[in-house]
């Protein structure tokens, strides 16, 4: 037999999976760098990230095991192009939390609501996607606001910011200024039932939302655990101090 039939043995130090100096991981780079991602961020988006998606779907059982390591879960919705993280919780076993709640405002709640509710008519009435101007969330939001001739300007402002959070959320995609297009994320956050409840507690005029009894609903990071706060829902991001 030839010769050229064998493969000729290389050195550790010229081993490609070794991508730096020490290197002892096993994942190749395109399996790292979706984890990062995923460690980063709150959620990783198909219509985003298509690169990124390809190598998660195609490293997704080794990268399971990576978060599970960390007592993290990983949620992947096909259906809606979503992927992101969920902290484990066990009765049996103490288990270090990694995501730290990250609670919405009052404000940020109200929009969230009204962005859950117009995505649900969008849905119902075949449509393929949910916009919606940063004029109608800002008056719809007033509506639920104690608001006098002597702080709108200031209610104003912090329903921007809070647009603009829910922006940054990845709730929003701003397809020119000022008309936003509503994600599929917002479903993930906010289930039908949990929808129903805050509805509910806003037209009452309440100020507060307790915890989730939808204990199966996911979001990024956890929908089920109480909130935060009374008068917030609540968002897990990774804690700095972990």
């Amino acid at each position: 037999m030839s010769d050229t039939a064998f493969i000729d043995p290389v050195s550790m130090e010229e081993d490609p999976s070794d991508l730096f100096p020490g290197d002892t991981g096993t994942l190749d780079v395109d399996a790292r760098r979706v984890l990062v991602q995923l460690l980063r961020r709150r959620y990783l988006r198909a219509d985003q990230n298509p690169s990124q998606w390809k190598a998660l779907i195609a490293h997704q059982q080794v990268i399971e095991s990576r978060l599970h390591d960390l007592f993290v879960r990983l949620i992947v919705d096909h259906d809606r192009g979503l992927a992101y993280k969920q902290q484990v919780r066990s009765a049996e076993i103490e288990v270090p939390v990694l995501l730290r709640d990250e609670a919405y405002s009052r404000i940020e709640t109200v929009l969230l609501v009204q962005l859950r509710s117009l995505h649900q008519r969008s849905g119902g009435a075949g449509e393929t996607a949910t916009r919606v101007d940063a004029e109608d969330l800002e008056q719809n939001a007033l509506t639920y606001l104690d608001v006098d001739g002597t702080n709108v300007a200031a209610r104003q402002k912090e329903i921007r910011s809070a647009i603009a959070r829910l922006v940054t959320e990845g709730f929003l995609d701003e397809e020119s200024e000022g008309r936003f297009r509503v994600t599929p994320l917002v479903e993930v956050v906010l289930s039908v039932e949990r929808l129903g409840e805050l509805v509910a507690w806003l037209q009452a005029g309440e100020h507060r939302i307790g915890p989730d009894p939808s204990a199966d609903d996911a979001q990024p990071g956890d929908a089920a655990d109480p909130v935060a706060d009374d008068d917030e829902i609540a968002a897990e991001e990774e804690d700095a101090d972990a």
